[in-house]
């Protein structure tokens, strides 16, 4: 096996955050952006239907990793018994998702069937220029082969009702059913929306089983602001994480733990998938992890005791229009630092214990911790970090970086807040 021995600084910037989401647009290409840079740093790919071999003879900071579909779980090795620390996120983000049959004829109009993914902020999506991006199945033989579409051109548009058109001029009230299908042309087509993608990814329209397709922004990824000190981009909840836990997780240096970074898809809609955080993915690879380096189901048993995870989310900074939907005293500041957040009902993991290891890990990275609550009177939000410490058994802190539009098309976050959470999240995977 090859092995990967990054440095111990964090290589995380605002910028690159910014050219890490307008590299990614679906969960599909998120693994591959993260593949990518792993291999760069002389990480080696195992696929899960292959033996692993023994890593019993590796030196500390060999790095491996192993993709399934839109989730992503790559490690470092160590000592059999070393406890885990892993970064969990999410690859998946709320958009807008082409149907099975998406081909309408509409009022002359030619129209693609969308529908919402996740909790998408629907008004958010309606005048902008959408790309199309996902993936393909396609027959090659007797076997079948995903192959990934990215379309950059804007060749959809969801359009906004006159405000002539709207009673009261008070706008209207969005149906997912009937007001999110985007508009790609007029007069009759022969070619089919599938085809027509399938043509732009260079594949025969005929050998096209099935389509896994979403739409993006097109809009890049900016620093905005007169100090330039924000970050607009699409797709932040939960890329700001991706992006921030991988910085760390290459500059984390195994020592007395094994650092692991586990991506998972399918958080917007609950996670309960094959590979969605519900899964049985992340315990059968760190079982397997025991296993290659010599040890037994009994040690595999034995370290997660002394394991943790930090379950990474992005978090909602107080909304300067709105300060009243937040909670007294717990003001959230962009550019002030990684979140902590908390919710006594579980709907975040953080207990006592694992918020003093994240505190402990802020306080080593140099950086100031900030406390999260969300209202009593309204719904709160979850994340990937109750689910994760239930299934496999390991004390679990819910963290983040601040955000405004959570949910939007564009959101936005602080640009000193990129480096800070990537520092902070290296720190708790190598603990002093």
């Amino acid at each position: 096996m090859n092995s990967a021995t990054p440095g111990s600084s964090v290589d995380a910037s605002a910028q690159g955050l910014c050219d890490f989401i307008d590299a990614s647009p679906s969960p599909f290409h998120v693994c591959a952006t993260v593949a990518e840079r792993l291999r760069a740093a002389g990480f080696t790919e195992l696929p899960e239907a292959d033996a692993w071999p023994s890593a019993v003879d590796d030196e500390p900071g060999a790095g491996y990793f192993t993709v399934r579909a839109g989730s992503l779980v790559a490690w470092k090795a160590a000592d059999r018994g070393a406890p885990f620390r892993i970064v969990g996120g999410h690859t998946d983000s709320p958009n807008l998702r082409v149907k099975q049959h998406p081909d309408r004829s509409v009022a002359g109009w030619r129209v693609v069937a969308l529908e919402p993914y996740g909790g998408a902020w629907l008004n958010s999506w309606l005048d902008r220029d959408l790309g199309i991006s996902g993936r393909l199945s396609v027959r090659r033989g007797s076997a079948v082969e995903d192959v990934l579409v990215r379309i950059d051109d804007p060749i959809l548009r969801v359009p906004q009702l006159a405000i002539h058109l709207s009673e009261d001029r008070k706008g209207v009230e969005l149906n997912p059913q009937r007001h999110v299908n985007a508009v790609w042309g007029v007069g009759d087509r022969s070619t089919s929306f599938v085809d027509f993608v399938a043509g732009r990814a260079g594949v025969d329209p005929a050998a096209v089983l099935a389509a896994d397709l979403m739409t993006h922004d097109l809009t890049g990824s900016s620093l905005v602001g007169a100090d330039r000190d924000l970050v607009s981009a699409p797709r932040l909840d939960n890329q700001g994480t991706c992006y921030a836990g991988l910085a760390a997780f290459l500059a984390a240096e195994p020592g007395g733990s094994v650092p692991l970074l586990a991506l998972f898809d399918h958080e917007e809609v609950g996670s309960t998938s094959d590979h969605g955080a519900q899964s049985e993915l992340l315990p059968t690879v760190l079982e397997r992890i025991t296993l290659a380096a010599g040890g037994s189901r009994e040690d595999f048993l034995r370290r997660l005791s002394g394991s943790m995870v930090a379950s990474g989310d992005m978090a909602h900074a107080t909304h300067p229009n709105y300060p009243e939907r937040h909670e007294p005293g717990h003001l959230i500041e962009v550019n002030g630092g990684p979140v902590l957040k908390v919710q006594p009902n579980l709907r975040y993991a953080t207990d006592g214990r694992t918020a003093a290891a994240f505190a402990l890990a802020c306080a080593q990275a140099g950086v100031p911790l900030q406390r999260y609550e969300h209202r009593a009177d309204l719904p709160c939000g979850s994340t990937i970090g109750p689910m994760t410490a239930a299934r496999t058994g390991i004390p679990t802190v819910d963290v983040g970086a601040a955000q405004l539009a959570m949910h939007s098309a564009r959101e936005l976050m602080g640009a000193a807040d990129v480096p800070a959470y990537a520092a902070a999240l290296r720190a708790f995977l190598s603990p002093e």
